[in-house]
């Protein structure tokens, strides 16, 4: 993020407008905390998630807590930026905060959700989808590289990443909470689709790079 541009390259966001986020950037900013502060928040966030949902298949409401700390990690994720740039507290650091973090929690949220569905399989899938989060992160840094804007296109970027997992834990939670005869099976899917979605993200990203690169010869 250029110094003189802070608002250039950010992932646009509808939640940033709203009176709930505005609230909770003052409260930081009232609180003292810095964006740094916040994103190191992120992380401790994602790690109880990912602790819930190792937990979760023996206590299935610890689903619930998993699904709450994504929710709440992406919240931190949206106050960290709004508290460096709208409260003017952003510092020279702050662009590696913003991004390393992120990927951290991806992968502690995604990983864990393939253990707690299955062990074996859903772990490998967990990990496959963290990858491909990683990967789709790398590409869009990657277009940053060559000069262009940071393509934060979907289908399954970031926030929808997120919105498909916390959807899926709270499915499972309910299957289990109905005693389904097959446990796990709905976080599968789950994975399968984040991962699919994300492969196709890293797709149409590299294409789209590749199509601006050629439209400037």
């Amino acid at each position: 993020m250029s110094k003189a541009d802070p608002k250039a390259n950010r992932r646009p966001l509808k939640s940033r407008q709203t009176g709930w986020a505005a609230l909770g950037a003052r409260a930081a900013l009232a609180a003292g905390l810095s964006p740094n502060q916040i994103s190191l928040l992120g992380i401790v966030i994602a790690a109880i998630g990912a602790w819930a949902l190792v937990e979760a298949p023996a206590r299935p409401w610890l689903f619930v807590v998993g699904a709450a700390c994504v929710q709440l990690r992406l919240t931190a994720n949206l106050l960290d930026g709004m508290v460096a740039v709208e409260g003017g507290r952003g510092g020279p650091t702050g662009a590696v905060w913003n991004e390393f973090p992120d990927r951290i929690e991806d992968s502690l949220l995604l990983v864990a959700a393939g253990y707690a569905a299955d062990p074996i399989a859903g772990l490998v899938l967990g990990l496959v989808a963290a990858l491909f989060a990683a990967i789709c992160a790398y590409v869009r840094l990657l277009g940053a590289s060559l000069g262009q804007v940071q393509d934060f296109g979907g289908p399954m970027a970031k926030q929808h990443r997120m919105a498909t997992l916390t959807v899926g834990l709270l499915a499972e939670f309910a299957g289990r909470l109905v005693g389904s005869p097959y446990p796990g099976a709905l976080l599968i899917l789950t994975l399968a689709i984040i991962a699919a979605g994300t492969l196709l993200t890293i797709g149409l990203r590299l294409r789209r790079i590749g199509n601006r690169l050629r439209d400037v010869r």
